[in-house]
C-alpha cells in the first residue's frame, strides 16, 4: 500500500472528505479576508475564539461519549492505586545550567549582543522583518530571556484577554 499512488482507488469517501475539508478551510479564509486580513482578525480575537470554541466542542463530544478516547471515556481502568511515575530533576542541574549560561555570557562579545538586540527592538517597533536581526542576536550569544525581554519592552507583557 505504501508504494501505491492511490491505495483506496479513488475512493468517493476520501474524495468527499478532502473536498469538505477544503471547503471548510476556504470558509475560514473568507471570514478572515472579510475582516480585513489576519491582523484585523487577531485584533477582533477571531483566532483565539475559534480555537476556544473548537476545544469546547471537542471536549463536549468526549464528555458525551460521541467521540471515543481510549483510556479517557472508553476502555478505562478502574484501579485507583496505579502508581504514577513523577520525573524528578536533580537540583544540581539548575546550578549547572546557570553556570553554563554565565560562561556563555562571559565568553561572548557583550557589546555586539546589545547592538543586535537593539536592532531586534528597532525592527519590532517598525515594519522591518525581525527574523534576520533575531538570528544575528542569537548567533552573537543572546539568550532566550534577553530576546524575550526585548519583545516585552516593545510589545508589553502578554495578558490573556479573558474573552473565552
Amino acid at each position: 500500500m505504501a508504494n501505491s499512488i492511490d491505495p483506496l482507488g479513488g475512493s468517493y469517501l476520501v474524495e468527499s472528505l478532502t473536498n469538505r475539508m477544503e471547503e471548510e478551510a476556504f470558509e475560514i479564509i473568507r471570514k478572515i479576508d472579510d475582516m480585513g486580513g489576519m491582523l484585523a482578525a487577531i485584533e477582533r480575537n477571531y483566532p483565539q475564539l475559534a480555537i476556544a470554541d473548537a476545544a469546547y466542542h471537542y471536549q463536549k463530544q468526549i464528555d458525551d461519549c460521541e467521540k471515543t478516547v481510549v483510556g479517557v471515556n472508553k476502555y478505562t481502568i478502574e484501579e485507583e492505586d496505579i502508581p504514577v511515575e513523577v520525573l524528578e530533576i536533580d537540583e544540581e542541574l539548575e546550578e549547572l545550567q546557570i553556570e553554563k549560561t554565565n560562561r556563555v555570557k562571559e565568553s561572548r562579545d557583550g557589546r555586539a549582543v546589545v547592538r543586535y538586540l537593539e536592532r531586534v527592538g528597532e525592527a519590532c517597533s517598525g515594519t522591518e522583518n525581525v527574523m534576520e536581526h533575531l538570528i544575528d542576536a542569537v548567533k552573537a550569544g543572546a539568550t532566550l530571556q534577553e530576546v524575550c525581554d526585548v519583545f516585552r519592552d516593545v510589545f508589553g507583557p502578554y495578558r490573556d484577554p479573558g474573552i473565552y
